[in-house]
Order: structure tokens, then C-alpha cells, then sequence
């Protein structure tokens, strides 16, 4: 044994020069599996997944390594260092075509080890990589409060418990005001005497500022920012694009052409982008992560501009004291909510958002039941959006409408939907539900929907972007009003489609639209008529008009 701890003292200094290859060989010709110790797995695994985290086979090396070291010393320092190891190197190794990784065990081990380890935060920051591999909202919130009750929390493990608990209707709006109120008082502030201070000065245009992680290939942000960059008054507005990027693509340099100015502040540190930003004397700064994506919250609780609004990224409040507008639309928030939101509501008149549209002609596309004989609903959305009352509800849609099928479509990897299948085929009706995975390409996604007559909504986090994409392809949404401003999306579409029949108060409401329509099949076709007639001159895709107001509003907080 007294080798076998020689032999990892030694390589300790290896590790430290990142010689990886070598401590491997160092650790497999010099001890035979059965004698090593936690520690020598560890530092075993660990060099494989510095050496190739894109190789599979490494991945799955090191996988192996780690459970050995857990299950060795399943109580030592060592030994539970390996099962944080073995949890995270499990989800990445999840991420591979037909990988087998079982998180039933991952779970059992986690639970089966002392309680002052389970509570501390890098073990449920690992399990957390698990949860957001199988979209498990309860999961996520579960291990994120594991880490916010320790103390030993950064201010992204905030912003991950306030966005997961969107997907929770166990939540009030008043619970997110309260915890923005938390969040804001973690933040850091920086000395005011080493910030560039915010000139007076007026501008001789009105200057705004956007802030995005997400200026990159079909993501949905996309869609609706080029809206107002597209249609924006050059002589009355100069606008800089900040974005928060570690890569850039051609829709990066594509909104670089839109704007006046484009600065990436991803490499920066908080305070130096800070100071960057503050250079400009902006007018008004406007972020559209919220707590999603790879936010910089923290710059906002400094002041980056003399005016900061809140937009689309993230529906619903910051909390921050410095926010000083949230954009939302009458649908979303009503009146006497608004206490619940640290930021003063700007109303828009109309919608909150906009979509530019595809870059490809739209045809109306006959309705799949035509030719089918049966009604086929569908979903795209965020599989996390995907919970257990959802599943339910969908599933006595199947099972009250003869012949029904339903098409479930993730963004992400299959492993996202297992959790899904799993519940579907509980309530059997799994024979009746198809799944796709990612399709890259957005015309092949969109044409997906040719193939289905009716999407159906989640709650009681709605969807935004492929409630638009449905409308865009001529397919009516049925969706299920909420009790704040991300429950509601679903219901501010619709009523600006001027499609108020297909708004549910309530699951049973939710559950008896979809039958009702399967059996007045005029009413459905003229549904789906009317919206593809109707839908690009509605408020959801005219572009210009919402340009118009967008700026109005912009322009009356700048006095």
C-alpha cells in the first residue's frame, strides 16, 4: 500500500504540469487494477477526460475508472471524489451516439452516500449535469437548493434555480419576486471610483445597447431580435450590438451588419466589460438573457446604462434593483401584478415580441388528417417544458380522441426524452406518440410540421418560439393560460392570431378544446385557413408595425 501512495504523491506534480499521457502509463504499468486506490482512479480518469472529452472511448475509460475508485472507498475523501467524477464523465459520456449510461445507478449511489457529502455543492452540481440530460425540472431544483441552503453557491447557480422554477407551477409569482429579491442581494457591486462614470452628456442619437450569449445559428433569440434591427430609424437611433460569445458564425457576422457597432465582451472579465460598456454612454441598455444562456447579470447590478430594460430572453422578473424595465405586452402582465415585478412594466400595445419570419416562400399545406383519417397533435418545445400533468393531459387527449397520434419533437439528444416515453408509456398510451430528435437543419424542422394538424402548448411554461413556427406553417396552437408573464405567452399569441378559442383556462377546458375540434372537422379547417391567411399580417409577424412600437416605447423612457 505504502507504493501505491508513493506512487500518487509522485504523480501529483505530473498532474500539475499536465503530462496526462504519462501519468496514464505511469498508473497502468506500474499497479494492477485490483491494488489501486481511490485516489490513483481519479487521477486515472481524470487524465483521460483531459485528454480526449470528444473521444468516446476516453470518456468511457474514465467512466469506469471512477466508479472503481467509488466503489473501493465509498466513505473516504477519495472515494467520493471519484462518484462526483464518475456522475459528471456519466453525462458527458450520455451526450455520445448509442452510449449506455444508467442514471438509476448514478441516482442510488447518491443517496446511498453520508449526508454532509450529498449536501455539499460540486456532488449536486454533478447531479445536476444529470437532471438537465433527462429535462427533469424537479431534479434540477432539488439539487440547486442542495447548493443555494449550503451558502457555497456563485451567482449562476441562481440564475439556474430561478429559470428551472419556471417550469414549476408550484410557484407564485410572488415566490420569484422574493427570490430576484435574494438574487440582487447577492450580487456584487464594484467601487463606483473604479467604474468609468456615465456622462451627463446627451447623445446626438439616441443610443441602445443589446446584450446576447446568443447571436449564432437558429437560435430562437435571433428570430425576433432582427425584427427591430431590421426595421430601426438610423437617424434618430445608434445601436451596439454587445454579444457574450466564445465562438462567432455567419449570423454573428450577419447582425454585425445590422447595427452601428458590434463588441464581443465574452472573453472579458465582469469589470473590464463593464468599463468597456460604460464607454459608450449608452442611452439605454437592453438584455435579453435574463438568468438564461450565458448571462452577465452581475454587469447590470453596476449600471451599464443610464436606462436597463429586460426583453425576451427570459420572461419574466430579474429582481435586480438597477433593472429598470421589464417589455411586456397587456396580455402578459395584468395591472394589479405588477408589485410582483422589480422592474416597471412597459407595456407594448400590442404583442411583446415579433418573429422576422423564414428565409424561405410559406405555402399553405393541406391538413395531415386529410389524407390520414386521424388527428395529429404535436410539440417541439423544450422537453423540460414536457412534465408530468402535461403528459397527462396530452395523454387523455390520445386516449378520449379515437386514432390520435402525437409527434414529440427535442432540440437536443435522445436521452432528453426518455424520461417523456417513460411516462407516456405509464399511462398507455406510448404506441400512439412518435419522437424525433434533432433535425439541424431549419427547413427539414419546419417541415416537420406539414405533418401535424394541431400543436398543443405546454404549461406552465409556454411556448414562444414554436408556438410562432406552428403559426408560420398554418398550424393552429391550443394552449392553457397561466398566472405570470411565462405562463401567459401562449396566450398573448393567440389573441393576437385573434384565435381566443383556442386559449384553456384550465386542463379540463385544455382537454376538451382539442376533442371538440377532432369533431367538427369544418371548424379545425377553417382554423387552420384563417391562420395561414391571417397570421403574417398579424401583430405576430408585421415586422414594421411592431418595429414602430418597439421604438415609440424606447424612445418615451430616454425623457
Amino acid at each position: 500500500m505504502a507504493s501505491i501512495q508513493n506512487l500518487e504523491f509522485e504523480l501529483q506534480n505530473l498532474f500539475k504540469e499536465k503530462r496526462y499521457s504519462e501519468i496514464i502509463f505511469e498508473i497502468t504499468s506500474k499497479t494492477k487494477e485490483e491494488d489501486r486506490n481511490a485516489g490513483l482512479f481519479v487521477l486515472l480518469g481524470i487524465s483521460r477526460m483531459s485528454l480526449g472529452k470528444k473521444d468516446k472511448d476516453q470518456v468511457s475509460l474514465a467512466v469506469n475508472d471512477f466508479k472503481k475508485g467509488y466503489l473501493k472507498e465509498k466513505e473516504s475523501v477519495n472515494g467520493l471524489n471519484a462518484l462526483t467524477n464518475y456522475v459528471v464523465a456519466s453525462s458527458i459520456l450520455s451526450d455520445f451516439e448509442d452510449s449506455n449510461v444508467d442514471f438509476d445507478e448514478i441516482k442510488s449511489f447518491y443517496k446511498a452516500s453520508p449526508k454532509p457529502f450529498c449536501d455539499q455543492r460540486p456532488i449536486n452540481i454533478a447531479m445536476s449535469t444529470v437532471y438537465s440530460r433527462l429535462s427533469d425540472y424537479k431534479g434540477m431544483i432539488f439539487h440547486l437548493e442542495k447548493i443555494i441552503k449550503s451558502k457555497d453557491f456563485i451567482i449562476q447557480d441562481l440564475c439556474n434555480y430561478g429559470y428551472w422554477r419556471c417550469f414549476d407551477k408550484s410557484w407564485s409569482q410572488q415566490d420569484f419576486f422574493k427570490f430576484g429579491k435574494f438574487l440582487n442581494d447577492n450580487l456584487r457591486e464594484y467601487p463606483q471610483e473604479k467604474i468609468i462614470k456615465l456622462s451627463n452628456k446627451k447623445n446626438k442619437k439616441i443610443k441602445i445597447g443589446f446584450l446576447s450569449a446568443d447571436i449564432k445559428e437558429a437560435h430562437s433569440v435571433t428570430y425576433f431580435l432582427k425584427t427591430v434591427l431590421l426595421n430601426y430609424d438610423k437617424s434618430k437611433f445608434e445601436i451596439v450590438l454587445f454579444t457574450n460569445q466564445i465562438k462567432e458564425d455567419k449570423t454573428s457576422e450577419e447582425f454585425t451588419n445590422l447595427v452601428d457597432k458590434t463588441i464581443n465582451v465574452g472573453k472579458f472579465n465582469d469589470f473590464k466589460a463593464l468599463n468597456t460598456i460604460r464607454e459608450f454612454n449608452l442611452d439605454i441598455m437592453i438584455d435579453i438573457m435574463g438568468y438564461t444562456s450565458r448571462n452577465r447579470i452581475e454587469l447590470y447590478k453596476n449600471r451599464l446604462a443610464k436606462k436597463q430594460v429586460i426583453w425576451m430572453g427570459y420572461c419574466n422578473t430579474s429582481g435586480l434593483d438597477n433593472m429598470d424595465y421589464i417589455i411586456t405586452d397587456p396580455n402578459l402582465i395584468l395591472k394589479s401584478e405588477k408589485k410582483y415585478y422589480s422592474e416597471k412594466v412597459l407595456y407594448l400595445p400590442e404583442i411583446w415580441n415579433c418573429h422576422s419570419g423564414m428565409n424561405f416562400k410559406r405555402k399553405e399545406n393541406p391538413a395531415p388528417f386529410l389524407r390520414n383519417n386521424y388527428l395529429t397533435f404535436g410539440s417541439f418545445n423544450n422537453p423540460a417544458k414536457i412534465n408530468d400533468n402535461v403528459i397527462n393531459c396530452w395523454s387523455n387527449i390520445l386516449k378520449k380522441i379515437k386514432g390520435s397520434k402525437l409527434i414529440i419533437k427535442c432540440a437536443n439528444r435522445r436521452r432528453k426524452l426518455d424520461r417523456i416515453e417513460k411516462l407516456f408509456k405509464k399511462n398507455g398510451v406510448l404506441d400512439s406518440v412518435s419522437f424525433y430528435t434533432r433535425i439541424d437543419n431549419v427547413e427539414d424542422h419546419l417541415n416537420l410540421y406539414k405533418e401535424i394538424d394541431i400543436a398543443l402548448d405546454t404549461f406552465p411554461y409556454n411556448g414562444v418560439t414554436t408556438s410562432f413556427e406552428a403559426i408560420w406553417m398554418g398550424v393552429p396552437v391550443i394552449t392553457l393560460s397561466g398566472y405570470n408573464f411565462n405562463s401567459r405567452c401562449g396566450e398573448s399569441i393567440n389573441r393576437n392570431l385573434k384565435m381566443e378559442s383556442l386559449i384553456a383556462s384550465n386542463e379540463e377546458q385544455y382537454l376538451s378544446k382539442a376533442i371538440n375540434l377532432s369533431k367538427n372537422t369544418k371548424e379545425y379547417l377553417d382554423l387552420r385557413k384563417n391562420i395561414f391567411l391571417n397570421a403574417l399580417e398579424s401583430p405576430l409577424f408585421n415586422q414594421k408595425k411592431f418595429s414602430a412600437s418597439f421604438f415609440k416605447a424606447i424612445e418615451e423612457i430616454t425623457v
